[in-house]
């Protein structure tokens, strides 16, 4: 099968059960950005032969998968948001958050399973020949999830100050299933103005956030006018790493000793 993706992390799921059985495309590669990517003409000519696109919110594909359907009728598109309860995207202080749903809902280990077994699901549709493969090749990946899940609450235990400062808020779901409270400074995409940025500076002062994380794929002069300002330090934290594991495992980490 030819299995498109939009996200690096789903890449390493569809690759992780789906193994020599699929061939797996992922759109946003590393260090490009889902809020402004543009999908090149090779990826375009691939998809018109593709079995599959799996989709997930973020911000190209409403735009693109008019075109993308257009190139390729046949081709089956699944939403990996299904059956999930949807957050609002998180901005700062004071901002109307109800109209655009957070996309980044592969950082929760355990949402994440619950889109590894829609992927199962649908790949033993397709290949129904390879089903126990798939079955099979699901159960290990969902076990090291909830090991995943289990190590994170490991590190966070205990901590008190639960709150992180973010410039894209792109880590929500992380957020909601461990119990913290995130505070962005980008909203819907776009940069705070200046009060809005005083609101912030004096929000994270107060709670003594001393580290704003920002994804490697952003550069954002107002994210280190931003630290400055709290006397901190800017750290790099990516939710869109193929190493899945390692990035859910390090950003806890820089949780746990930022609230030391």
């Amino acid at each position: 099968l030819s299995v498109f993706v939009s996200v690096l992390p789903h890449k390493m799921l569809v690759e992780r059960i789906a193994g020599s059985r699929a061939e797996v495309s992922v759109m946003v590669g590393k260090g490009f950005n889902p809020a402004t990517y543009q999908p090149t003409p090779s990826q375009l000519a691939r998809l018109a032969s593709a079995d599959i696109f799996l989709r997930t919110g973020v911000p190209f594909e409403d735009s693109w998968l008019p075109r993308f359907r257009s190139v390729n009728s046949h081709m089956a598109v699944l939403d990996l948001r299904e059956g999930i309860e949807l957050m609002p995207a998180t901005g700062h202080a004071h901002a109307d958050q109800g109209e655009v749903l957070d996309p980044h809902v592969w950082t929760d280990p355990l949402l994440l399973d619950h889109q590894a077994l829609q992927v199962r699901n649908l790949l033993q549709q397709r290949l129904p020949g390879y089903a126990d493969e798939f079955a099979a090749s699901y159960e290990r990946l969902s076990r090291e999830l909830h090991e995943l899940d289990q190590e994170i609450r490991r590190i966070l235990d205990g901590v008190a100050q639960r709150r992180f400062l973010v410039f894209h808020p792109a880590w929500g779901y992380f957020a909601r299933r461990y119990g913290w409270q995130q505070l962005a400074a980008e909203h819907e995409g776009k940069e705070p103005n200046a009060r809005e940025l005083a609101m912030i500076i004096e929000r994270a002062m107060q709670l003594g956030i001393s580290k704003v994380i920002i994804q490697p794929q952003n550069n954002s002069k107002t994210a280190r006018t931003l630290a400055q300002a709290i006397r901190g330090q800017l750290v790099v934290a990516d939710p869109l790493a193929e190493d899945y594991f390692s990035a859910l495992d390090d950003f806890a980490r820089l949780l746990g000793e930022s609230s030391d």
